[in-house]
């Protein structure tokens, strides 16, 4: 087969392998294959000894499936041996493309739902459902990781699903930055950009922020939205801050970001993080992970869904790797590495009087008593105001904890321990160290 052949057919296959993983997992275990050549229906890769017998175990029907997609029925993937001799000397590589394909991994159907994305998902899947007529535009902010790529892909798949030949095209600030810059250049047919942006029912603009400070890309944007708008078609946009707060843009883009519906996305919380770990494994078809496992990661791994999905795919990796079973021993090992200091210990109120009591040398049973001796009750004080610091527990509950003592009594103590600490600095070094010991640190 002639090599420009060879090249687009890497393309299309590469294209198709890409989007029918999730990001982590295509940086992780597939980006680095490379194409070794095509013979006949079967497409020959190479992959590093890194991550060969793991991509033959994991990803063999996947990658037997984007070969079809490729080179038609019956295509077929053989990753070559060590054996097998040398590679090509220029492996093809994907050319870069106008156009970012949707994948079709991120639909609504994997999209978890939480408090912390509802209005979101909701607003997205009424504009999907009614392009143009629901909510336009629709702008969608938040810190990156927490899903708002996911969100405008499942809009893009749901109208090329359901949307009675509606076209949706996706794109980034930054590839229609390029774009209109090449295009700009003479590297290209303005009026075919134009058609481009402006010849779809549904546009899908991700991290508008980096319009900023573009004067020629953001006059070109500003026109592009006016003709899509004033056309009755859908646009959705996502930044990493509300429109308000894009100080660089010029105020006739913000505006018109505004006058649409803007929601947020927030962190996910601890449910909405277990969850998502759960379908993770279950639809990657990772084998078995223990579900204390999956508590741990959820514990431990709070900064956004990326961070979340990346950490359990490491542990399983390391799992794979070392041939351990994915256990809560194996997954404390491979994330105190990556999240050292990320989230710290939570003591429960009877640990921290046996820690209190053994410090200050008082026993359990007086710490707990209506004794009123003084060094008891210092240290009834600073154990009641760590068990407030340290803990999400109420203070009725901290009160019956300590002897059944009413709410109020917790309350004087914690005044009293701050006052003495702040004007003690033996009482405050102390106080100090048995949080640092309480805390793990």
């Amino acid at each position: 087969m002639s090599e420009p052949e060879s090249v687009k057919i890497w393309h299309r296959y590469r294209a198709a392998l890409q989007g029918a993983v999730a990001e982590s997992t295509w940086h992780i275990w597939l980006e680095r294959v490379s194409l070794r050549e095509v013979d006949g229906n079967t497409l020959v890769l190479d992959a590093p000894d890194d991550v060969r017998s793991w991509v033959q175990s994991r990803f063999g029907r996947l990658l037997n499936a984007c070969a079809e997609t490729a080179l038609g029925p019956g295509a077929r993937v053989r990753i070559a041996e060590p054996g097998d001799g040398p590679p090509s000397a220029e492996p093809a590589r994907p050319a870069r493309t106008t156009r970012q394909e949707f994948n079709p991994r991120l639909t609504f159907d994997q999209f978890v739902i939480g408090d912390c994305n509802r209005l979101a998902h909701a607003a997205a899947l009424a504009v999907a459902e009614m392009p143009g007529l629901a909510y336009n535009p629709l702008f969608i902010c938040g810190p990156p990781g927490l899903g708002k790529t996911h969100l405008l892909h499942s809009i893009a798949n749901y109208v090329h699903e359901h949307g009675d030949g509606l076209t949706a095209r996706y794109t980034t600030a930054e590839a229609f930055t390029d774009d209109f810059l090449t295009t700009l250049r003479g590297g290209g047919d303005m009026e075919a950009f134009k058609a481009a942006y402006r010849g779809v029912d549904v546009l899908l603009v991700d991290d508008v922020q980096f319009l900023a400070s573009k004067a020629k890309t953001e006059e070109e944007f500003f026109h592009t939205f006016n003709v899509l708008h004033q056309a009755g078609a859908q646009l959705v946009l996502t930044s990493d801050r509300l429109p308000r707060d894009m100080d660089a843009l010029a105020d006739r883009l913000r505006e018109r970001f505004e006058a649409g519906l803007v929601c947020d996305v927030q962190p996910a919380d601890r449910a909405t993080r277990l969850t998502i770990l759960r379908k993770r494994v279950t639809s990657d078809d990772v084998g078995e992970v223990d579900p204390d496992a999956l508590e741990l990661i959820a514990d431990r791994v709070d900064a956004n869904i990326r961070a979340l999905e990346g950490a359990l795919i490491r542990v399983i990796a390391f799992g794979s790797l070392t041939g351990n079973p994915v256990t809560p021993a194996l997954a404390e090992e491979v994330l105190a590495g990556l999240y050292p200091q990320l989230k710290q210990r939570t003591p429960t109120v009877r640990e921290i009087q046996e820690r209190v009591a053994a410090a200050y040398d008082v026993p359990l049973d007086a710490l707990l008593s209506s004794s009123r001796a003084q060094p008891v009750a210092f240290a009834r004080q600073v154990a009641m105001y760590l068990a407030r610091e340290l803990t999400g527990v109420s203070l009725p509950a901290i009160g019956r904890a300590f002897g059944n003592r009413n709410h109020t009594t917790v309350m004087h103590a914690c005044k009293r321990t701050a006052e003495r600490i702040a004007d003690d600095k033996n009482a405050r070094d102390a106080v100090q160290r048995l949080v640092s010991e309480l805390e793990g640190r």
